[in-house]
């Protein structure tokens, strides 16, 4: 009997060992499902564009590479963004968001807030229990995960959060052109958990970039994609000013047709849009109009493309190019950059390793040297150099 019993118990605990085994794997199946890269497709760069590339100061705008988990010191096939792979693109500045939350069944038009895809994701990843419940506390565990990974780099990466930082890190990678540094920003101003006084908390933790909405309406404001799609609430005009009072931008991906308008017409400081496409090239309700790439770049805004189907219409290189060149036309290169949107859960043309192509894809739709230096993270520097605030106080 002891030894039945012996036996039954090791089986069990055996079956509990297999099912916490595949239940803490399944983050990186999903992460290595998820964020792929199509095949390549067209001309490879040449010698000459190599060199050009190298030559350029690249910033990206968005990639979600924070909510998976790796270790980003490493050179890794999964996923889109590694430092070792931005390093090899010549990358100086990316911009690491954070996602908090996303409704289950997630799509372009309609979602609600009552479902939230990334609880199981952060008690499978083994993140502490704060985090399970609180949108405020992944927020700022993710930010220390990224100045944890920044101070295991050997002093090759930095996180930028001020004007005075980013002035120094500059100066610093004249020097060493290997240096890269990263910035904080957040997917959806859920993160407040409807408190203003936690923006105090997430500009503590880095943040210095937020957009008041991702895939569903929130207590700020209607989402493109949300139920009722609605404009700035009073609490959001109250985070607008709060914002600005702080010198946080305000990021309008994601952001309701009347929310881009409320915001543009109360602003009274430039904002970005960090990641999307444009009607022009690609007519969805997730991409931006004519008239709003205008009237963001009139105020002095900065828009950056996406480099994934939904906001391109298209699986490669070119279709980014397009996309940019159309924006270039429409609105003048110093309102355009890159917004990958990199570890995003999409399917993208290239990885952040694959950036050499698409310069090449520029110069084939017809872009100067001269505007290309601008869009590939010219236009980045510049805007923060501006609007981030002086210090890190």
């Amino acid at each position: 009997m002891v030894r039945r019993r012996t036996m039954i118990i090791s089986t069990l605990t055996a079956a509990s060992l297999a099912l916490a085994g595949a239940f803490l794997s399944a983050p990186v199946l999903v992460d290595e499902h998820l964020n792929r890269v199509h095949p390549p497709s067209g001309k490879a760069p040449s010698t000459a564009t190599v060199a050009l590339h190298q030559s350029l100061w690249i910033a990206d705008l968005h990639a979600d590479s924070l909510l998976w988990q790796r270790n980003l010191n490493r050179d890794s096939q999964r996923g889109h963004v590694d430092f070792p792979r931005l390093q090899r693109a010549n990358v100086a500045l990316q911009a690491f968001s954070v996602v908090t939350k996303t409704p289950r069944k997630m799509n372009i038009e309609r979602n609600g807030s009552d479902t939230d895809n990334i609880t199981a994701l952060v008690v499978a990843q083994g993140l502490p229990p704060a985090t399970w419940n609180s949108l405020l506390a992944r927020a700022t565990y993710q930010a220390d995960e990224l100045r944890q990974q920044v101070a295991k780099s050997d002093g090759k990466v930095r996180v930028i959060g001020s004007r005075a930082q980013l002035r120094s890190f500059i100066a610093a990678r004249e020097k060493n052109p290997d240096l890269l540094a990263g910035w904080l920003t957040l997917e959806g101003a859920h993160a407040l958990e409807g408190k203003l006084d936690n923006l105090d908390t997430l500009y503590q933790a880095g943040y210095r970039m937020a957009a008041p909405t991702h895939f569903f309406d929130t207590e700020l404001s209607g989402s493109q994609h949300g139920l009722k799609k609605g404009g700035l609430t009073p609490l959001g005009r109250q985070w607008l000013r709060a914002m600005e009072q702080r010198k946080m931008i305000v990021d309008l991906a994601h952001a309701s047709p009347a929310t881009i308008d409320d915001v543009l017409t109360l602003a009274k400081r430039p904002v970005m849009v960090s990641h999307t496409g444009v009607r022009g090239t690609c007519a969805n309700g997730r991409n931006l109009s004519d008239a709003q790439l205008k009237r963001i770049a009139a105020q002095g805004g900065l828009v950056g493309i996406g480099f994934w189907n939904t906001a391109v219409c298209g699986k490669d290189v070119a279709s980014i190019a397009r996309a940019i060149a159309y924006t270039v036309k429409l609105i003048g290169a110093q309102h355009v950059a890159y917004g990958s949107d990199f570890d995003g859960a999409v399917t993208t043309a290239i990885d952040a390793a694959g950036l050499p192509r698409l310069t090449q894809a520029l110069l084939d739709a017809g872009l100067s040297e001269a505007q290309i230096r601008r869009v590939a993270g010219e236009n980045v520097r510049d805007f923060l150099l501006k609007n981030l605030p002086e210090d890190d106080a």
